[in-house]
């Protein structure tokens, strides 16, 4: 009987073990590159920075929403289009999807575009089951902080934990790694 226990106690670790290495913790993130304010022309956007620091601090995988109609690089362009979708409350077509379902934790990051997140985000957040997940949403602005974020992610992921939005200035994202760093803390704990 002694056997038997001890074998049995062992199975339970190793089931265990095994479900812990398999948790899993993705990064899903949409930036924008082009024109940005306060920064210039840039080729890796300020929230994509952001992003980069998180996937290697916390070793999880990354995915880029891009919208299938990519936003134009002008900076006044592409705030006009943001400003017409997010009173349209459109859901523009995204170029690829990811299955979420494999994964326990999720950082995901955005610009704070009028308020609140890309429109394009809606589309690949309604098309997911958030229920159990464990969501870290992080941010770049420069100067209206998270916006109405904390309260549209918590509505709309339906299910999920969703922690207290990090907002990191785009200037510091894009400037300084170390600021970032330190910005990001509470998600990399």
């Amino acid at each position: 009987m002694r056997i038997t226990l001890t074998a049995a106690l062992m199975v339970m670790a190793l089931a265990f073990t095994a479900s812990a290495a398999q948790a899993k913790s993705l990064v899903i993130v949409f930036s924008h590159t082009g024109e940005n304010y306060n920064v210039g022309n840039i080729t890796t956007g300020n929230t994509m920075k952001l992003a980069q620091i998180i996937a290697d601090k916390t070793k999880s995988d990354l995915f880029e929403v891009k919208p299938a109609k990519e936003y134009p690089s002008s900076y006044n362009e592409c705030t006009d289009i943001a400003k017409r979708e997010q009173n349209q409350k459109a859901r523009p077509a995204i170029l690829a999807d990811k299955d979420i379902s494999e994964y326990d934790t999720i950082y995901f990051g955005y610009p704070i575009w009028w308020g609140d997140i890309p429109m394009c985000l809606y589309t690949f957040i309604e098309a997911h089951d958030w229920e159990g997940k464990t969501i870290f949403p992080f941010c770049t602005h420069e100067g209206s902080g998270a916006g109405r974020t904390d309260r549209t992610l918590s509505a709309t992921m339906k299910g999920a934990n969703v922690h207290r939005v990090v907002a990191v200035r785009g200037t510091t994202a894009q400037n300084d790694p170390a600021a970032s760093e330190k910005a990001l803390a509470p998600l990399l704990k």
